[in-house]
């Protein structure tokens, strides 16, 4: 709840698999954990590519669904569910932008800062 009595949207971060590396057969494993798909579904997602592994979760899931993606050699992208921005895994703020989206949320969870209103 806000300080206003409205709810506070809290939007996710999306894991883009852009690339399955060299080592298809250790991707589709790492697909399985991270989704939880059969391996015939895993291996079509992984065909996809790119393609959206990771549905708008907690920032800390989204970096450890591209960890596990990316410790079996793909490559992944994170992006904020808020304004479709890239975003770096590490230090928070991840940018000092301000959120694009167009009806902005009173903080931006990809820049950290409040947004232009």
């Amino acid at each position: 709840m806000d300080g206003r009595g409205g709810r506070v949207e809290e939007p996710g971060f999306r894991v883009l698999l852009t690339d399955s590396g060299d080592r298809r057969t250790e991707v589709v494993r790492a697909i399985r954990t991270v989704t939880g798909l059969s391996l015939w579904n895993s291996k079509l997602l992984l065909a996809g590519a790119p393609v959206e592994i990771e549905a708008a979760g907690w920032f800390e899931d989204a970096v450890e669904a591209a960890r596990t993606l990316e410790d079996a050699g793909a490559r992944t992208t994170l992006l904020c569910d808020c304004c479709g921005r890239t975003i770096r895994r590490g230090a928070f703020p991840l940018t000092s932008l301000p959120c694009t989206k167009p009806s902005p949320l009173e903080t931006c969870w990809a820049s950290g800062l409040p947004s232009a209103t």
